[in-house]
């Protein structure tokens, strides 16, 4: 099968590797139909990189796919059925697991000598889904409807974790919302604070494509940070004391969400960028009390999502706005270094 190998900062190869097999009772032998490429990908593909990943793994962390074969162990999946994949199951052993932190699961990025199988997230630090097909372990496959868009249900990863990080927020309706960034996590914040009841939901981006997509997705506000005071506006749409919770969605602008919120208000900390170092005025933090979160991963969160996607109550259609055969990979990169797409999904060919 082909497939998308990332072997050093800023290098791939589109080369053949045999298709996986099942090797334990509990594997699930998946034909992919879908992988989003994520802004870890793009991260991972920089030189210097911006986040680690092991050389010669097949890329690929958001995907969707039909079940191609099962284990002996596994009774609750079939041939044909479509299923979404979590890429980082907890291990079930370590400390964090075992206390309640899956999503701190300490194997999530090397491999454990005990549980080689189930461990370190896949497409970063082991086999993921730029390919035909992966092999993974039963605990992380979840169902979701057959009539399902491949397209939308290869949103679950990043929808999970998303969904999970708004859990923590507690949005609830009425309640105003500022979201700082509006590529495809700030808007799938956007679509799920509106989901929540949110009564207002002003969202800050400086492109205007994306500015309108944020429109859509449930923003009743969308300003230009380079063209209008952001601070006012929000002081403007909530009589003067700012709004209930901000979403910081890019990963340097911490301060600026610290600024937006009200006295007692809360910030979601979730944009990724390991070289960020930004200035914080602490004594605003102190002064107003403000609730500070960081988000990272969906915590038994994938369920949840499967359904999500399948109600339709989310506009994920306006978030997927390219879609490529896994052989123009490279074009589907360029649109997204260029800021001219959201997410782009990719699909496998058949040789």
């Amino acid at each position: 099968m082909k497939a998308i190998v990332f072997k050093k900062p800023g290098a791939y190869t589109f080369e053949d590797r045999p298709k996986p097999e099942i090797n334990n009772s509990d594997d699930v032998l998946i034909k992919v139909l879908g992988a989003g490429i994520c802004g870890t990908d793009l991260h991972v593909l920089m030189d210097p990189p911006l986040h680690p990943a092991t050389p010669n793994i097949i890329m690929g962390h958001e995907y969707c796919g039909e079940v191609a074969e099962v284990g002996s162990a596994v009774d609750w999946l079939k041939p044909g059925d479509k299923v979404v994949v979590d890429p980082h199951p907890p291990c079930g052993h370590c400390k964090h697991c075992r206390s309640d932190r899956p999503e701190m699961c300490t194997s999530l990025y090397l491999k454990d000598s005990m549980f080689p199988d189930h461990c370190a997230t896949r497409g970063l630090f082991q086999d993921g889904a730029f390919t035909s097909y992966t092999c993974v372990p039963a605990q992380a496959v979840y169902k979701i409807a057959q009539d399902t868009p491949f397209q939308l249900a290869a949103l679950a990863e990043p929808l999970s974790c998303v969904g999970y990080a708004i859990e923590k927020l507690k949005i609830q309706a009425g309640d105003t919302v500022c979201v700082l960034g509006a590529g495809p996590i700030g808007l799938l914040f956007t679509a799920m604070a509106k989901a929540n009841g949110a009564a207002r939901i002003i969202v800050s981006e400086p492109h205007e494509f994306r500015r309108q997509k944020a429109l859509k997705c449930g923003a009743t506000r969308i300003v230009n940070p380079k063209e209008e005071d952001l601070k006012s506006i929000c002081l403007e749409e909530t009589d003067g004391i700012g709004v209930d919770c901000c979403i910081e969605a890019v990963g340097q602008l911490l301060q600026d969400a610290i600024t937006m919120v009200r006295p007692n208000g809360r910030v979601m900390m979730f944009g990724h960028d390991e070289t960020a170092r930004p200035p914080i005025h602490l004594a605003e933090i102190v002064r107003k009390e403000v609730q500070i979160y960081g988000g990272f991963l969906g915590k038994y969160y994938f369920e949840k999502t499967a359904r999500i996607i399948e109600s339709g109550i989310l506009p994920l259609q306006e978030i997927v706005t390219h879609i490529f055969p896994l052989s123009e990979f490279e074009k589907g990169l360029e649109l997204l270094r260029n800021g001219k797409a959201l997410k782009v999904v990719i699909y496998p060919e058949e040789y």
